[in-house]
C-alpha cells in the first residue's frame, strides 16, 4: 500500500512544478518581443480585412485571397527572418513589389492597402543596410500609386494611409527586435556573473578555507604528538585548534556571502606562529610602506599559498619571509629547505593558478625555483599603485 504522505509529497512537487512552467510561459508571453509579434499581426489584419473586403465587392475574393496569401508569407518571412547577409533575401522584396503593383490591374482599386506591406518590408531593409534612398522609396510606395494612368485603379485614401502602416509596422517590428536584444544581452550578463561568483567561490573556497583545514590537521597531529609525550603545551594546544575552529567557521560564512577581509599583518603573524608549532624556525623581514587593498589582498593569500605549501610539500627546517618594495614594485619571497620531489612534474596546483589569476589582475606574476641542495624559492610580484 502506497504511503499517503509520500503519494502527497510527489502530488504537491507535481503542482509546484506546473505552476512554475505556467509562470514562466506567462512570463514569455508577456515578454515584449511576444508584444511585438501580436502587434504586427493585428497590424496585417487590418489591412488583409480592408482588402478581403474590396475583393468582395469586386467579386475576386478567390484568387485575390490567394496572391494575397502568397504576399503576406512572403512579407512575414523576410521581416522576421534573422539575415546571414546584412540586407537579408532582397529577393523577396523584389517579388513583393510585384505583387502589389502588377495585381491592381486586376483587383483594381481594392489591392491598394497592400502598398503599406511593401513600405514595411522597404523600411526593414533601410534599416539593414542604412539606406536613406530606401527610405524614400518606402514612404512613395503609396503616393506614386496616383499616378497610375487610370484614377478608377487606385484607392486615393490607402494610397496616402497605408505608407503610414507601414512605419507602424517597421516600428513594431524594430522595437520587438532590439527588445530581444537587450533581453539577450542581460541574459548573458546574468549569465557571466553567475560563471565569476561561481569561479569567485571556488577560488576563495580553495584559498581560505582550504589553508584553514591544512592548518586544522597539522594542529591535530601536534596536539596528538604532545599528548602522547604527555607535554604540558596540549592544554594551549587544544585551545588554539578550538579558536581555528571558530576562524574557519567564519571563514566559511565569509567565503558563502562574498565578505573578503584580509590582514596582510596578522597573516603575517599567524604564518609564524603556525612554522613555529610545526617547528620550522621562521624568520620575517618586512620593508614596505602602506599597500592599497587589492594588492594587500593579493599578499595576503600569496602569503597564505606559500606557508600552505611549505607545510604540506615539504620537510622543512628553516623559512624565511621577506616582504619588500622597489622602484614601485612589491615582492613576497618565501624560501624554505627540505624540499620533496613533486608527485607530478610540471603540476602547479590549483591553489597556485588561483593565485597567479588574482595576481596577473594587478599587473603582477610569480617566479618558483628549486635548487639541487633542497632549497626552494616562492616569488610574488605586484606592483605597488598608488
Amino acid at each position: 500500500m502506497a504511503d499517503p504522505t509520500h503519494t502527497g509529497g510527489e502530488v504537491e512537487d507535481t503542482h509546484r512544478g506546473l505552476l512554475s512552467r505556467a509562470r514562466a510561459k506567462l512570463d514569455d508571453l508577456s515578454s515584449p518581443r511576444w508584444a511585438g509579434r501580436a502587434g504586427l499581426v493585428a497590424g496585417i489584419a487590418g489591412l488583409s480585412v480592408a482588402v478581403l473586403a474590396g475583393l468582395a465587392g469586386a467579386g475576386r475574393v478567390v484568387e485575390g485571397a490567394v496572391t494575397l496569401l502568397v504576399l503576406l508569407v512572403l512579407h512575414v518571412k523576410f521581416i522576421t527572418e534573422t539575415p546571414a547577409r546584412r540586407a537579408g533575401s532582397w529577393w523577396i522584396v523584389a517579388v513583393q513589389a510585384w505583387l502589389t503593383y502588377l495585381p491592381l490591374t486586376v483587383f483594381g482599386a481594392a489591392w491598394t492597402p497592400v502598398c503599406g506591406l511593401l513600405t514595411g518590408a522597404l523600411l526593414v531593409m533601410a534599416g539593414r543596410i542604412r539606406s536613406i534612398v530606401l527610405v524614400l522609396l518606402a514612404l512613395a510606395c503609396g503616393p506614386v500609386m496616383l499616378a497610375a494612368p487610370d484614377a478608377t485603379m487606385i484607392d486615393p485614401v490607402w494610397a496616402l494611409a497605408a505608407p503610414l502602416a507601414g512605419v507602424a509596422e517597421y516600428a513594431i517590428v524594430s522595437l520587438a527586435r532590439r527588445a530581444g536584444q537587450l533581453a539577450e544581452a542581460r541574459t548573458e550578463v546574468m549569465r557571466k556573473a553567475v560563471v565569476l561568483e561561481r569561479r569567485r567561490f571556488t577560488r576563495d573556497l580553495h584559498d581560505l578555507v582550504g589553508h584553514r583545514l591544512t592548518v586544522l590537521v597539522l594542529k591535530v597531529q601536534l596536539l596528538e604528538r604532545l599528548i602522547a609525550e604527555r607535554d604540558p603545551k596540549a592544554r594551549d594546544e587544544v585551545s588554539e585548534t578550538l579558536e581555528l575552529l571558530r576562524v574557519l567557521s567564519s571563514d566559511v560564512r565569509a567565503v558563502a556571502h562574498g565578505l573578503r577581509s584580509s590582514s596582510l599583518a596578522a597573516e603575517l603573524g599567524s604564518a609564524r606562529s603556525l612554522l613555529e608549532s610545526a617547528r620550522v624556525r621562521c624568520q620575517i623581514r618586512v620593508a614596505c610602506r602602506d599597500l592599497p587593498h587589492e594588492v594587500e589582498e593579493a599578499l595576503t593569500h600569496a602569503l597564505r599559498e606559500g606557508v600552505t605549501n611549505v607545510l604540506r610539500h615539504a620537510e622543512a627546517r628553516q623559512c624565511s619571509v621577506h616582504l619588500l618594495e622597489r622602484d614601485q614594485m612589491v615582492r613576497l619571497t618565501i624560501r624554505n629547505d627540505g624540499v620533496r620531489p613533486p608527485r607530478r612534474p610540471g603540476d602547479a596546483g590549483q591553489g597556485l593558478l588561483n593565485l597567479a589569476e588574482r595576481v596577473s589582475g594587478l599587473g603582477g606574476w610569480l617566479e618558483a625555483t628549486s635548487s639541487r641542495t633542497g632549497q626552494f624559492t616562492f616569488s610574488v610580484y605586484v606592483p605597488h599603485k598608488k
